[in-house]
């Protein structure tokens, strides 16, 4: 394939499933490299490393379970080394082993820096060209398309260029198909990226990738230079998983090589599915995705100042530099003390809520107050939510707190006992029960629905699904201002609520009343 044919095509090659799993804490079972690579194959990329077969049990069952799925859109590949320097490719394990994945592709990677060559394969320069063009001879002559690795390319380059192009070269006589450029050290700087892959396109005119590590913090911008400089393929994976500091995040590649640089990655209308592969891709791995990460977290296109937020309801491209939908995500607008009155209506549009101007001002100067004292209405829209409907005019709220009552004991023979009371105004009636829990919010909670659930039997579908307690100030001890955060769901929608206060039995009945009464906004 001419590198001068069909420039606007880039390959996207993911190595999550073998590169990726070096990353500390990230680890994948045999099924989970099979559904990850079944998504990869959905979302389009061009290749799918999907490990290095004889290195361990995870990986021989992968390739075997692979060999017999459907692939629409990406070629696997098997990854590995040359062969050893005392023998052969035909008796070396490594090879046979890649054979044997039954792959189409096979990368195998080579030493560049003359340090690798001397200092750790133990052999001279000669013989380690010898191997490289060998091994890829050998398994391009038992029908393997070869894609080589140059490791260290950039450090090996600054060190020796000559011997670094001869690297190339031997891998070239031996006929890969691709050549990419490794910055397996991750430090090398956009600069180096492009001046070296310009004098290799000069000195080695073979299609080229780049294989970019990001302990520089360089990973991306190196990965886009490359391609500006004439490579077709990019070697990464999804978020940036992989040893160290990472491999390039092929998320953010993606984005800006479609959304910015005119280039296709992925088949028509896969773009939209970014979101969803970045977080699919942490759920299976176990992991708490990266929210803050750009493009895919949900804080890429969250807008919490007013004046940001003011702007962006005149014109959405005010504050975004890539309309968020494209790629899967949405926009949205944070609630707190920095907001304004641009917040407070967009939150009002969010859920249905009809106020405007002294209203929406009424319940800004709240949240302020509020927040001063301990709330955080960033994660707890539900709470701003129900703040804002209660100004709406005609509203009356579900039920009334009259009043409530709880009591923890120890008694003899039973150990701790928690029991709450609730007196509520329901339509007009006044209920009052009581109910016994495990402790006392749990009491609570439990009181509360027993009085509302006649009334709104839909009660009986919202489950507290999480309860977090914050210490805002610790120093003060048992006097210490304490925040509550409740998170409630039922079938449809999940959703959360704040409550702040020196008394914690308090702060949990504010967000427990607010969740409820939510939750019964919601339902109608």
């Amino acid at each position: 394939m001419s590198q001068e044919t069909n420039m606007h095509q880039i390959q996207i090659y993911d190595t999550t499933l073998r590169d990726g799993t070096q990353s500390e804490g990230f680890t994948l079972s045999a099924n989970d490299k099979i559904r990850v690579a079944q998504k990869l194959d959905s979302f389009g990329v061009s290749f799918i490393e999907g490990g290095w077969p004889g290195s361990n049990p995870k990986d021989v069952e992968f390739f075997e379970r692979a060999r017999d799925l459907e692939w629409k859109h990406s070629l696997i590949a098997a990854f590995g080394a040359t062969c050893r320097v005392k023998g052969g490719p035909a008796d070396d394990a490594n090879i046979k082993a890649l054979l044997d994945s039954h792959t189409p592709v096979c990368t195998i990677f080579g030493k560049t820096w003359r340090l690798h060559v001397t200092d750790v394969l133990l052999t001279t320069l000669e013989d380690n060209l010898r191997i490289i063009e060998q091994s890829v001879a050998y398994l391009k002559a038992n029908g393997k398309r070869v894609i080589y690795d140059a490791e260290h390319f950039f450090d090996g380059y600054k060190a020796d260029s000559s011997y670094a192009l001869e690297t190339l070269q031997a891998a070239i006589r031996g006929g890969a198909e691709m050549i990419v450029l490794c910055d397996t050290n991750g430090g090398t700087l956009p600069w180096d990226v492009e001046r070296i892959i310009r004098d290799v396109r000069r000195a080695a005119p073979t299609p080229l990738g780049i294989h970019a590590h990001n302990d520089g913090e360089s990973a991306v911008v190196n990965s886009l230079t490359a391609v500006r400089e004439g490579a077709i393929q990019v070697q990464g994976t999804i978020n940036g998983v992989g040893e160290r500091c990472g491999n390039v995040n092929l998320i953010s590649v993606i984005a800006n090589l479609e959304l910015k640089m005119g280039y296709k990655c992925l088949p028509e209308g896969k773009l939209a599915h970014l979101y969803d592969l970045s977080h699919i891709v942490s759920e299976v791995a176990n992991l708490t995705p990266d929210e803050h990460m750009p493009f895919v977290g949900k804080s890429a296109f969250a807008h919490k100042g007013g004046v940001h937020v003011a702007a962006m309801r005149r014109n959405a491209s005010s504050y975004q530099h890539v309309d968020p939908t494209r790629i899967g995500n949405k926009m949205r607008v944070v609630v707190s003390d920095l907001s304004g009155r641009g917040n407070m209506l967009s939150k009002a549009e969010e859920h249905g809520v009809e106020v405007e101007g002294e209203e929406v001002v009424s319940v800004l100067n709240e949240v302020k107050e509020l927040e001063a004292r301990g709330f955080s209405f960033e994660a707890a829209e539900a709470s701003v939510a129900i703040m804002l409907k209660r100004q709406e005019y005609g509203y009356k709220p579900p039920f009334e707190l009259i009043d409530f009552f709880v009591n923890v004991e120890h008694r003899d023979k039973r150990g701790i006992f928690a029991e709450a009371m609730v007196k509520v105004r329901v339509q007009g009636e006044v209920l009052h029960t009581a109910a016994e829990g495990n402790g006392p919010v749990n009491a609570l909670d439990l009181a509360l629905r027993k009085a509302l659930v006649g009334y709104y039997p839909q009660i009986e579908k919202f489950i507290l699904s999480d309860y977090k307690v914050r210490i805002l100030d610790s120093d003060r001890g048992t006097e210490a201002t304490t925040r509550v955060l409740i998170d409630t769901r039922n079938s449809t929608s999940r959703w959360s609520t704040v409550g702040a206060g020196t008394n914690i039995i308090e702060a949990s009945w504010r967000a427990l009343a607010d969740s409820m009464e939510y939750g019964l906004m919601i339902a109608h």
